[in-house]
C-alpha cells in the first residue's frame, strides 16, 4: 500500500508502471525543436471539426486512442479514465471522450492536469480499484484564448510576458508491472497566491507554487537536486523559470544545473513568436509523453521530477480584481522499480 513520507509525499509501495504514452501537435509545435517527439502532427488546427472546442476534443480523443494502439490495447480494456482540460467544465475531455465508453473521472488543475492526472491514478492503481487506467490531459491556443482572454478577431497586443498555449495533447497508460518507467512518488501541491493580478504574467504567478512543491519533497524525502537527473516544471516560461530558481536558492536549494521547464523547450524561443514561453496543459503534457518518458524507459534517464504547475483563475475573478492562485503538483518518475531516492 502507499504510504505517507513527510506531511505531503505519497510513496508506492508497488508502483504502477507506464506501459506507453502518446503525443499530438499541430502546426505551431511543428515548427518547433521537438517536432520529432509527436506521434502525430495535424496541420489543421480544426482536426476537421467545426468548432475550435471540437477540435480539442477530436485531439484528446486521438492521443488517448494512439496511447492504447501503442500498447496494444482497446478502450474496453482500460478500468478509468482521469482526464481535463482548460476549458469549463472540462468539455475538451468529456466530449472528446464520450464515444471511448471508458469509466472517466474529470480533473480541473489547470495546467498542472498531467501531474495531477497521474497522481490519481497512480493512487488508484496503488489501492487495487483498478488495474489500468489512462491520464490524459489537452490543450489549444484558440479555445484558451476564447476562455480566458479574447476572440481571435479581437487582435489584443500580447504583452512580452505572455506566453503561448501549446495546441497539443499527452496521454499515458498506467498498469502494475516490471517495464520503465515507474512512479514511484508523488508530492500533493498547496495553494500559493503571492499576490500576481496580471494574467498575462502566469510564470511569475506559478513559481511560488512550483518552489512550494519542489521544497515540500525535498523535505519529505530528505534529497535534494543532485540527488536528480532532471527536474521538469510546466510551464513557466522565462519568467516564472527565473523566479523559481531564485525562490528555492533563497531555501537553500540550488536546481539550475538540473532543471528545464517544457514552456522553453516546445518552441523556439528565438524563431518563433512565443514570447515568454509555451503554456497551457498540452505542453507539459507533450513534451512529458513525447519526449521524457521515452527517454526514462529507454534508460537515458533515471531519476526525474516532473512538476507541472497551473494557475487556478477564472476571467471573472480576474475581472473582479482577485489575485491568482496556483497549483503545483510533482511526480517521481524512475527507470528504477525498487531503491534509489525514496
Amino acid at each position: 500500500m502507499a504510504q505517507r513520507k513527510g506531511k505531503y509525499t505519497i510513496v508506492f509501495d508497488d508502483p504502477p508502471m507506464i506501459k506507453s504514452s502518446a503525443a499530438i501537435g499541430s502546426k505551431k509545435e511543428a515548427q518547433g525543436p521537438l517536432k520529432h517527439i509527436f506521434d502525430v502532427i495535424n496541420e489543421d488546427s480544426y482536426f476537421g471539426q467545426a468548432t475550435w472546442e471540437k477540435a480539442e476534443s477530436r485531439m484528446q480523443q486521438d492521443t488517448v486512442t494512439k496511447a492504447l494502439e501503442k500498447g496494444q490495447l482497446s478502450a474496453s480494456q482500460v478500468d478509468c479514465v482521469f482526464a481535463g482540460d482548460l476549458l469549463n467544465q472540462c468539455v475538451g475531455s468529456t466530449y472528446g471522450l464520450r464515444d471511448l465508453g471508458m469509466p472517466f473521472v474529470g480533473l480541473y488543475g489547470a495546467c498542472s492536469t498531467m501531474a495531477e492526472s497521474l497522481m490519481v491514478c497512480s493512487v488508484f492503481l496503488e489501492a487495487g480499484a483498478i488495474q489500468r487506467g489512462v491520464a490524459v490531459t489537452s490543450s489549444h491556443f484558440c479555445t484558451a484564448e476564447r476562455q480566458y482572454r479574447f476572440p481571435l478577431e479581437y487582435g489584443g497586443q500580447r504583452t512580452p510576458t505572455a506566453q503561448w498555449t501549446a495546441t497539443a495533447s499527452g496521454a499515458a497508460v498506467l498498469e502494475k508491472g516490471d517495464c520503465p518507467p515507474f512512479i514511484r512518488a508523488c508530492t500533493v501541491g498547496t495553494i500559493e497566491d503571492l499576490g500576481v493580478t496580471d494574467a498575462n504574467n502566469m510564470g511569475a504567478a506559478m513559481a511560488p507554487a512550483a518552489a512550494m512543491t519542489i521544497k515540500h519533497f525535498f523535505e519529505d524525502t530528505k534529497t535534494n537536486g543532485d540527488n536528480y537527473d532532471l527536474i521538469i516544471t510546466g510551464d513557466l516560461g522565462k519568467v516564472g523559470t527565473r523566479l523559481l530558481r531564485e525562490l528555492l536558492l533563497q531555501d537553500g536549494y540550488n536546481i539550475e544545473h538540473a532543471h528545464t521547464d517544457c514552456g522553453l523547450i516546445l518552441y523556439d524561443m528565438d524563431k518563433q513568436d512565443v514570447h515568454a514561453g509555451a503554456s497551457g496543459c498540452g505542453c507539459s503534457a507533450s513534451v512529458m509523453c513525447g519526449h521524457f518518458i521515452p527517454l526514462i524507459k529507454s534508460g537515458k534517464l533515471n531519476n526525474v521530477l516532473f512538476v507541472a504547475t497551473g494557475a487556478l483563475l477564472s476571467p471573472t475573478v480576474v475581472q473582479q480584481g482577485e489575485s491568482i492562485a496556483c497549483i503545483a503538483h510533482l511526480i517521481y518518475l524512475s527507470s528504477q522499480k525498487e531503491g534509489g531516492r525514496v
